[in-house]
């Protein structure tokens, strides 16, 4: 059992129903979309409750990054996919999410970074991207904070971009509600009952649903409900921290989201500033997410590489959130062999904000028995063995 939390006061009128089609567990972007898809399927009963508030777990503090470029078919297809829907996002939901497609930029400084773009590139552009390879000094047009002499070369997709997660996680929630969804937040699963092969009910801080379908999407949580109906989810809670810098009084020259392969140092504009970060490989795994400084040093010494200016940020404030890494770093999606009726959407090692489009629309599929825009089988929990090792390796950038 999990701590029992307080209850908050849910909207007047609202209730946790006796009975659900489907329970998602999780309010992150995972779950509101996938609420969103099933109800606008045609799902009438569908159920999603969250511990806290909307939008608060590892869609709180993300980078927004939207973007296609990886290196292999699987997270390319589900990149592509949803960057095309939030590039719609506006006209479909009424809402601006703030998606600026200023592109990305990945700095190459080896041999090897350079050959690893360069296939990544062409396959990019086999499903419909236009990436493409820039000298140093054509990255110093595009990012005129970098060191060019640092780099050996970079890989340029200009439809690429950020967006802002709690604008989106916001309007699948309103759709998913519209369509006939009940979300409920200060809700958390205490227990899902498993009898007879199958899932039998839900049971919550407000009391029982009975249900024959629960989709996890909790992200950083995820593990332990597994653990609760016994298919392993192996997924480890990560602390990853951002600053902001000071703003100034004019905007800065606009750039891509600039991530450095060597460092996994990145930065992008925010506002009249910048915001900048670095993925610690030291960061201990916890769900703690409290803000310091600890990743400077870190993040100085890759800045003094490749764009000096912004070494030793003059930071106005910061945040922490989660990555929910899994030993591979790539998501899992899928529903279980060895349960049926227990369908998971987790594990996205920092890229969940940017597949979340496409994995509701994967979700509903698997949900309904039909075949969804991809074959998910890549991102099964079943790839891997009982330690957490990878069964069949799947290779692709940061």
């Amino acid at each position: 059992m999990v701590n029992q939390v307080v209850p908050l006061a849910l909207p007047s009128g609202v209730t946790q129903p006796s009975h659900a089609d489907v329970v998602i567990i999780g309010g992150g972007i995972m779950g509101v979309s996938a609420a969103f898809h099933l109800a606008e399927a045609g799902v009438r009963n569908v159920v999603l409750i969250e511990r806290s508030e909307l939008g608060t777990g590892s869609s709180a503090k993300p980078l927004g990054g939207v973007r296609a470029t990886f290196s292999d078919p699987a997270n390319i297809a589900l990149g592509k996919r949803s960057l095309d829907a939030y590039g719609r996002f506006g006209d479909r939901f009424g809402v601006d999410i703030g998606l600026r497609k200023v592109g990305y930029l990945f700095l190459c400084r080896s041999n090897q970074e350079v050959l690893d773009c360069e296939r990544s590139s062409t396959l990019q552009n086999e499903f419909g991207s236009n990436s493409r390879m820039v000298s140093p000094d054509e990255a110093l047009l595009i990012n005129p904070f970098l060191n060019k002499d640092a780099l050996l070369g970079a890989a340029h997709s200009p439809e690429d971009g950020f967006a802002d997660p709690s604008k989106a996680v916001a309007a699948y929630a309103r759709a998913a509600a519209a369509e006939g969804a009940t979300l409920l937040t200060g809700t958390e699963a205490l227990d899902i009952e498993v009898s007879g092969g199958g899932i039998k009910s839900v049971t919550t801080n407000r009391g029982t649903i009975q249900t024959n379908a629960v989709i996890c999407a909790a992200g950083a949580w995820s593990r332990h409900v597994g653990q609760m109906v016994g298919v392993e989810m192996p997924v480890t809670p990560v602390r990853r921290q951002i600053g902001m810098t000071r703003q100034g009084s004019a905007p800065l020259p606009s750039v891509p989201f600039t991530l450095d392969l060597s460092t996994t140092m990145y930065f992008h504009n925010y506002k009249n500033g910048m915001l900048v970060g670095i993925s610690n490989q030291n960061q201990a795994p916890g769900f703690g997410r409290d803000f310091s400084h600890e990743w400077l040093p870190e993040f100085n010494a890759a800045a003094e590489i490749c764009a000096p200016s912004l070494a030793k940020p003059d930071l106005e404030y910061g945040w922490a959130g989660l990555y929910e890494n899994t030993p591979d770093h790539n998501a899992l999606i899928g529903a279980s062999d060895k349960l049926p009726g227990f369908f998971y959407a987790t594990g996205f090692s920092g890229h969940g904000f940017l597949q979340g489009p496409a994995v509701g629309e994967i979700m509903r599929d698997l949900y309904l028995g039909r075949p969804a825009f991809m074959d998910p089988s890549t991102f099964s929990a079943d790839r891997f063995n009982d330690d957490g090792a990878a069964l069949v390796k799947e290779v692709h950038i940061i």
